[in-house]
């Protein structure tokens, strides 16, 4: 069994999945050990939606059919981008462009390599995180806290993942096909599944800057 270390260090976006099944006792077996995760006044403020297997093929038919434009309902990342993130963001692009062998200029591969979010990369499995309307920027942190503690007990048993905010920019699809509240707000969705180690997709690792650029140890 890893240990959290080897869980954290193991884990990455991997966006080429085998097509092997994942069960569902599986995935709630990990879903209840990550409702264990903190949550300020302990609200837990997350709605989980799984499709697997038959829903997860029905669900990419539905998509297919879709035609209503869609208005995202929040920005992934700010509007002009400042330094560090900014090249912190672009470095990530290019390793994973490069691993695949698409040029900076082919911009249609890069589109093309893009919509594979929206098959969740192949993998059997997926989820859809939700927050009701009426939280605040603080039960969005906890949404965090809870998509990481599920992330790393699927490394756990040697399951991986990709959680994916792109799914975000197909709310209103998504919503209507599930059935959501009206209440309920699309933060992100996730691929479930096993890796396939084949895929250079999956071979590169970012980078982490160091702790001497964003900690601060006070000394008064």
């Amino acid at each position: 069994m890893k240990t959290v270390t080897e869980a954290i260090e193991s884990r990455k976006s991997i966006r080429s999945f085998l097509s092997n099944p994942v069960s569902n006792d599986l995935i709630s077996d990990l879903l209840e050990k990550a409702s264990f995760s903190p949550s300020g006044g302990n609200l837990q403020p997350w709605k989980i939606f799984i499709i697997n297997d038959e829903s997860m093929r029905s669900f990419l038919e539905f998509q297919k059919s879709w035609n209503e434009p869609e208005v995202p309902e929040y920005l992934i990342y700010p509007q002009k981008l400042k330094e560090p993130y900014r090249t912190s963001r672009y470095e990530m692009g290019e390793l994973m462009y490069s691993s695949l062998g698409i040029d900076r200029e082919d911009k249609a591969s890069r589109a093309n390599q893009m919509m594979k979010n929206f098959d969740f990369f192949n993998a059997p499995a997926g989820l859809f995180c939700f927050i009701d309307r009426q939280m605040n920027q603080p039960q969005w942190s906890d949404l965090g806290m809870f998509l990481q503690t599920f992330m790393l007990l699927a490394q756990e048993v040697d399951l991986d993942t990709c959680a994916q905010e792109s799914w975000s920019l197909k709310h209103k699809m998504v919503s209507t096909y599930l059935g959501a509240d009206e209440d309920l707000m699309l933060f992100c969705g996730m691929a479930i599944g096993y890796q396939n180690p084949d895929d250079p997709v999956n071979h590169f690792k970012t980078e982490r800057r160091p702790l001497s650029d964003w900690a601060y140890f006070i000394k008064k």
